[in-house]
């Protein structure tokens, strides 16, 4: 009896699982791209039995035939569900009566008592191609393949630009389908972008996607084979030089004379190995205006800024961290940090950056996110400036300056916190020991008496013995003294630090260098540079750019070439972190030119 009933209840879990409701779905097909005077197809699918169908207008088209209405049932079972599946089709044939780009509005149909409305399309209409046929035939028999047929284009989309801008380059193919089909891609040798930041756009996973276009008077299938978003990294003249592209194509073999009407399913095909190149480009590449605001970190898009404090009312001891957001389109991976000024007694580290960008044919867009954390060390309150950010905007040809509220903090009393900083003596007090005899009953028989000669006490060793430790103590202490003033004088030990934090960075650096880690190589010679920078200037290195090290520098007497060695290393290796494929110094050659700027710079400042 259970058996019974519990087969019956679960032939009913399946009926009403198969009655449920389903997602319905209308939808609109028809081809992207048609040609003037050629018939297509447009469908208005829907997934339920449906009625009803009501289509507008549709002045740009010859309606030829329709609609047809084609049905389809399935039905499968899953575990304990089962699913039915039905599909309405309803087909229009069409004809375009004239080029150009039209619409074809959305239709409503009747499914399960509600009407649903389908999508919109847009429809490119081609002209009929103006190539002579009698030619395309000759060309067919002789079984050649002509340029006019095949080929490839190398696409900017601006010339005159400005330094850090994006452009976009896409190398896309074009052919005749009737005369041959690409099959295989070999040795595609793309050009190099030289002095250009490369960001590569991502091409579907489906594979190469193909659409029909009208290029001087013809109509090709067109097929993207790459798109890179390039950011050019100075000014001047930039040339993209010509690439080469091997690619094998299957002609059809019309040589031999057809006997028969099945001829046509037994066609001979061959391929053929076709070499295509593209031209190179030449861009002009504008430097930035003058009169960039202050802090300026080289931000060429348009951007947005947004930024926010953990809390304004901390203890002492405890971490304050603001977060700065930069959402936009543009060169988001290389701009700078903007500049957060903590209070002087806080202590201050590294920000932490994250990213999180998408490469599109508008450019690279999304957002950068910068973490600034620094823990005050003693109660009161403080105040955090403004925050702001400049960027360039190409489209007005303007700088642009977004800024944020300052924040007002209050830091109350931590534990064991006194109200100002304890600073030690270094001194330390030892309490006096009495003995309990200091004087002794004078011995007037036994006494052995020397010859003053060798008489000890009075003597030359005698006084040395004396003064000896005398001057090694004071001597002893002066030093003691000058390493706790120094001990104390944080700026100065980390200038003295600072050549051999370097070395230690350089060291690891080296082991990432015979490793062949290019991106961790690039990434520790930036370190060991700001690091040494930022301890030989006595700044944080959220507060170091490009522009204050150099006025630093010079207030220290360095000379100009060597700064310039410097900011030229820096310039390679944020280059290197994005783009090491197109970085013409090899590493070996970082490294050795990055320890000898160091030694140099040691031997300027001396402190």
């Amino acid at each position: 009896m259970r058996r019974i009933l519990f087969l019956f209840s679960l032939t009913l879990l399946i009926g009403i699982s198969g009655l449920k409701a389903q997602n319905i779905e209308f939808k609109a097909i028809a081809p992207e791209a048609v040609v003037v005077g050629q018939q297509f197809r447009l469908t208005f699918s829907v997934n339920a039995e449906a009625k009803d169908l009501r289509v507008q207008e549709l002045p740009d088209f010859d309606v030829l035939m329709g609609p047809t209405l084609s049905q389809s049932h399935s039905t499968s079972i899953s575990g304990r569900q089962r699913v039915t599946e039905t599909n309405y089709s309803f087909t229009y044939i069409l004809m375009a009566k004239k080029e150009g780009t039209f619409n074809i509005p959305p239709a409503t149909i009747k499914a399960n008592n509600a009407n649903y409305t389908s999508n919109a399309l847009v429809v490119r209409v081609l002209p009929q191609d103006k190539v002579d046929e009698a030619a395309g035939q000759n060309a067919q028999r002789s079984n050649t393949i002509s340029e006019k047929d095949f080929f490839m284009q190398m696409m900017v989309s601006k010339r005159n630009i400005y330094e850090q801008e994006s452009i976009l380059v896409t190398f896309k193919l074009y052919f005749i389908p009737s005369s041959l089909t690409p099959q295989t891609f070999q040795n595609m040798n793309f050009p190099d972008f030289e002095g250009f930041l490369v960001q590569e756009i991502e091409q579907p996973q489906s594979g190469i996607q193909t659409k029909m276009e009208n290029y001087n008077g013809r109509n090709y299938q067109t097929a993207v084979l790459k798109e890179v978003v390039l950011f050019p990294q100075r000014s001047g003249t930039l040339t993209i030089k010509n690439g080469k592209y091997d690619i094998i194509a299957q002609v059809r073999n019309t040589t031999q004379q057809r006997q028969s009407f099945f001829d046509d399913f037994f066609d001979m095909y061959r391929d053929v190995k076709v070499s295509l190149n593209t031209s190179p480009a030449t861009i002009e590449v504008k430097p930035l205006p003058s009169g960039k605001p202050a802090g300026f970190g080289n931000a060429v898009g348009n951007f947005t800024m947004t930024a926010n404090i953990n809390s304004t009312q901390v203890k002492a001891n405890e971490a304050v961290t603001v977060t700065v957001k930069i959402n936009g389109t543009g060169n988001l991976r290389v701009l700078k940090n903007p500049e957060v000024t903590f209070p002087n007694d806080f202590e201050i580290f590294d920000p932490n950056v994250s990213m999180d960008t998408r490469n599109t044919t508008a450019g690279v867009s999304g957002s950068k996110t910068i973490e600034y954390m620094a823990i005050p060390r003693y109660g009161g309150d403080f105040e955090i400036p403004a925050i702001a950010f400049s960027y360039f905007d190409p489209k007005t040809a303007t700088y642009k300056t977004i800024q944020s509220e300052p924040y007002k903090l209050h830091v109350e009393k931590g534990e064991g916190e006194g109200s100002a900083p304890v600073v030690s003596n270094f001194a330390n007090r030892e309490s006096v020991r009495v003995l309990g005899q200091d004087i002794r009953y004078l011995k007037v028989k036994g006494i052995d008496f020397v010859s003053n000669e060798e008489i000890f006490f009075g003597s030359f060793l005698y006084y040395i013995s004396y003064l000896l430790p005398a001057i090694l103590f004071i001597v002893f202490f002066l030093i003691y003294r000058k390493q706790v003033k120094e001990n104390a004088n944080i700026a100065l030990v980390r200038t003295k630090k600072a050549n051999k934090m370097a070395v230690k960075r350089l060291k690891n650096a080296g082991k990432l260098l015979k490793e062949n880690r290019k991106e961790d190589f690039y990434e520790e010679v930036l370190r060991a540079l700001w690091g040494y920078l930022s301890d030989k200037l006595n700044m944080p290195q959220a507060k170091l750019t490009k522009d204050n090290v150099e006025i630093e520098l010079l207030k220290y007497g360095v000379s100009e070439e060597l700064i310039k060695e410097f900011l030229d290393i820096l310039n390679t290796c944020e280059f290197a972190r994005y783009a090491p494929s197109q970085v013409s110094e090899t590493m070996e050659q970082l490294y050795a030119s990055t320890a000898d700027a160091i030694g140099k710079m040691e031997n300027t400042i001396k402190k």
